[in-house]
């Protein structure tokens, strides 16, 4: 690789890293073709950009990034590495983990995510379970919904108990008539006798 070359590669992986939010760096060795493939493929579905970087290059790509000091990654930076960058903290922990129900690799390298880094494969299931922005507002949004609908509910269902009361009600609207009956008929058996 010319010199020419290794200063457009920087830029690219710089490109790819500037204000990025999620990255990580995998272990793609020992895929073959097709199965790197598919990786990619997923990966693309899931809206994460994947690209297999020499590692001398990805740490003077990522010493270049200005607001992250990425220098704790760079002792993982051994062998191939494929770096991953997402939106959404977990997506690229759940594509590996997928991956790896059938396959032995990917294997995580390192990640940043939310301004902390986790070295090593140990790490990705902590990864994985990392609620993402849309998950954590939807939950939110879900508690919040859950006083309303309660309140909600109760004014649909008042209608109904307006209606039960009546019911109650209308036995004791028809015995008021007919407690006075009696008098009406005592009046009038009066009126008989006085005649």
């Amino acid at each position: 690789m010319t010199k020419d070359q290794k200063v457009v590669a920087i830029q690219e992986i710089k490109d790819l890293l500037q204000d990025a939010k999620v990255v990580y760096v995998a272990d793609l060795d020992g895929l073959n073709a097709g199965k790197s493939s598919e990786f990619r493929r997923q990966a693309f579905k899931q809206n994460i950009k994947v690209k297999v970087v020499k590692n001398t290059l990805l740490q003077k790509a990522m010493e270049q990034i200005e607001g992250v000091d990425y220098s704790e990654m760079f002792p993982s930076f051994k062998g191939n590495s494929a770096l991953m960058v997402a939106d959404t903290a977990n997506a690229p922990a759940k594509l590996i983990q997928g991956f790896r129900k059938k396959e032995e690799k990917p294997a995580l390298k390192s990640a940043f995510v939310q301004e902390a880094f986790y070295i090593g494969d140990n790490n990705l299931d902590v990864l994985a379970n990392i609620k993402s922005r849309e998950e954590m507002i939807g939950e939110i949004i879900g508690l919040l919904q859950s006083p309303i609908q309660r309140v909600v509910s109760a004014l649909q269902n008042k209608p109904e108990t307006v209606e039960a009361k009546a019911e109650e009600a209308a036995p004791v609207v028809e015995e008021t008539p007919a407690a006075e009956a009696p008098e009406a008929a005592a009046e009038s058996t009066e009126e008989t006798s006085a005649e």
